[in-house]
């Protein structure tokens, strides 16, 4: 949900800048300019300061507001994914285009034998799901290891902290879905 065009169109209406809101809110002068130019949503507590400067009710950048994105990506999986390498071993392929703008982020997850990931923690009320297309993967998530292999799955509180470690000798390939969409 972008609230970018009613942010923009209250701020202008109060005869405000966007440093002026930005001192008055203490946002981010880029946030708020990306907030106001659809290129990200903010945070709840940025939307409350910027509405307490504004002086409106946080219900208010809200009203009349609706999701500007109803798109259907295709991809023909040549090249126009981006690829994130944890080490040697592990890599993440985001498996379509303009994940910000999406509300999960579908990956696939190359673990090479004797690979693992970082340890990844999201935010409260993230959640992730994970599918084994290919060999055997150890997930830790918190403090628990759980393994599973082809065919079987997995879905998790994805703000706990979080690894995955392939302990086999051939590759392991994971789809994973993670929610929300965060790089």
């Amino acid at each position: 949900m972008y609230i970018g065009k009613k942010l923009k169109e209250l701020r202008k209406s109060r005869g405000l800048t966007l440093v002026e809101l930005s001192k008055k809110s203490g946002v981010q002068v880029a946030t708020i300019s990306r907030i106001e130019n659809l290129k990200m949503t903010g945070t709840l507590e940025s939307h409350m300061s910027i509405a307490k400067a504004l002086g409106i009710d946080v219900t208010e950048l809200y009203s009349d507001v609706v999701q500007t994105s109803r798109t259907v990506d295709v991809s023909n999986g040549k090249g126009q994914q981006d690829v994130f390498v944890h080490s040697d071993k592990a890599s993440h392929e985001i498996l379509t285009t303009n994940v910000l703008k999406k509300k999960m982020m579908p990956i696939l997850l190359s673990l090479e034998g004797g690979g693992s990931t970082q340890i990844e923690q999201g935010v409260s009320g993230a959640e992730r799901f994970v599918y084994v297309l290919e060999g055997k993967v150890e997930i830790l998530i918190s403090e628990t290891s759980y393994s599973i292999s082809k065919g079987n799955s997995i879905y998790f509180d994805s703000s706990l902290p979080h690894q995955f470690k392939n302990n086999q000798t051939r590759t392991a390939r994971v789809l994973s879905v993670a929610t929300p969409a965060a790089l």
